[in-house]
């Protein structure tokens, strides 16, 4: 059986990532197919230093830093990458990938991280971030991502099976395609961060500094409790604009290798959540090293924290609007009832997302959907 993976792009190593390094890691002569790699020597060791087949956007000028704006000519793109030859294509798809054309007597499945967000209902609120809600510029953004959302609405149809990497994506799925999928979370890498049970007094985050993770309200809500100490980690756009509202309680500490930020994971005394994400892998991370987590009760969060009012054996709890005044809110809950979330159930919890567990879900997913497909073929 000759495989293909199919993946977005490849420019760096993050969730996405790790779920095709683990598709890897059950179909290692499988050959991989992106828009772009643009992965230096260094970062090629979750893909074996395998060669990636990419499309034409690889030459065009100034991708490598500018791929993103080659959005218009990313459907086209990835249709020219032919996959003919294979007998199962799995795409991993947060953009386009999932578009890649196949035959009939091809199953191919679609491991979908999220339908193309900025196309779809989180149109709105990008376009309002990239200062992009009037104007020529504006317009013409906004017809680019409705032929967008007309071509991954039709390319749905090409895929055989739908998998989601959480319940949340499910239902995004159903509403923007109206087709089942099932849930398969994606893999944690818990093994790299160790169970510790001493917690030091302050509060963590850690994320990239963009505007929907919201780090900002985290700030702006520790900035009214300044006898509460906040250790954010990351870097990004926003670093200047969420320095400018930091006090003296708050640190930014910028970038740090990962040695440090496991560290300050592990002897944290609760982990800050605010974004609505789409599954939340850095909350699982903290559970990993035993921290309980304070997150926004929407999205993947609700799936991946247990809340103290909602769960037995809770590993957190939930504050429900992205404002300083409900984080503040939930930390001061958190300092009555953390002596009632206990450390040793952050870990089981965060356990349940480990890489062991998706490959078995995964292979098992696969063989079911094979067995199925050669049958229908036997059939016809």
């Amino acid at each position: 059986m000759k495989v293909a993976i199919v993946h977005d792009w490849f420019v760096t190593y993050a969730g996405a990532e790790r779920v095709t390094e683990e598709i890897m890691n059950i179909y290692p002569n499988a050959d991989i197919f992106s828009l772009v790699n643009f992965l230096d020597k260094g970062q090629r060791n979750f893909i074996n230093e395998k060669d990636v087949i990419t499309s034409f956007i690889q030459k065009l000028p100034f991708a490598r830093k500018h791929y993103r704006n080659y959005l218009p000519l990313m459907p086209l793109a990835i249709e020219q990458l032919d996959v003919s030859e294979y007998d199962l294509i799995i795409s991993s798809s947060h953009a386009v990938a999932k578009g890649v054309l196949t035959g009939p007597d091809q199953l191919h499945i679609s491991y979908v991280h999220s339908p193309i967000r900025y196309a779809w209902d989180l149109q709105h609120q990008y376009l309002k971030e990239a200062g992009l809600t009037k104007g020529i510029k504006s317009f013409i953004t906004k017809m680019i991502l409705f032929n967008i959302r007309k071509w991954d609405y039709r390319t749905s149809n090409g895929v055989d099976y739908f998998l989601s990497n959480s319940n949340f994506i499910s239902r995004r799925i159903w509403k923007i395609y109206r087709r089942e999928s099932e849930t398969i979370y994606p893999p944690v890498d818990v093994e790299n961060f160790s169970f510790h049970t001493e917690k030091e007094d302050f509060y963590l985050t850690t994320s990239r500094m963009v505007p929907y993770k919201k780090i900002d309200k985290i700030v702006e809500a520790f900035s009214q409790m300044p006898e509460r100490k906040l250790i954010i980690i990351g870097d990004g756009p926003d670093f200047n604009k969420i320095k400018s509202k930091s006090g003296p309680n708050v640190k930014l500490m910028g970038y740090q290798p990962f040695e440090v930020l496991k560290d300050y994971m592990q002897r944290a005394k609760a982990f800050v959540f605010a974004a609505e994400e789409d599954f939340g892998i850095t909350a699982v991370e903290a559970q990993a090293c035993g921290t309980p987590v304070i997150a926004y009760g929407k999205g993947g969060s609700t799936e991946t924290v247990r809340g103290y009012k909602e769960c037995e054996k809770p590993t957190g709890l939930f504050f429900y609007e992205q404002k300083p005044e409900a984080i503040i809110k939930a930390i001061d809950e958190f300092e009555n009832v953390k002596n009632s979330i206990v450390s040793l159930n952050c870990r089981r919890h965060a356990e349940r997302f480990s890489g062991r567990r998706f490959r078995s879900q995964f292979e098992e997913f696969i063989d079911d959907k094979l067995k199925k497909h050669n049958f229908q073929k036997e059939k016809i």
